[in-house]
């Protein structure tokens, strides 16, 4: 797992949690229990995902750019 500012985790996290609320697979296996445990809440398990390094997605920084002599 990279590092990642706040702003980076916020918004993976995010957008990882609305797209497991429409519907999308786990990427990582949870239990049943576990589930029950977390309410079913996506923003907990795109957070376990996010530990485990299993969301499937990428940041893309800007380079800066050169400055011309």
């Amino acid at each position: 797992m990279g590092e990642y500012t706040r702003f980076e985790k916020a918004r993976m996290l995010g957008s990882r949690a609305l797209q497991i609320a429409m519907g999308a697979p786990f990427m990582v296996k949870i239990s049943k229990k576990k589930l029950k445990q977390l309410k079913y809440n996506p923003i907990e398990i795109a957070k376990i995902e996010f530990e485990k390094d299993a969301l499937p997605m990428t940041v893309k920084r800007p380079l800066p750019k050169k400055k011309a002599n």
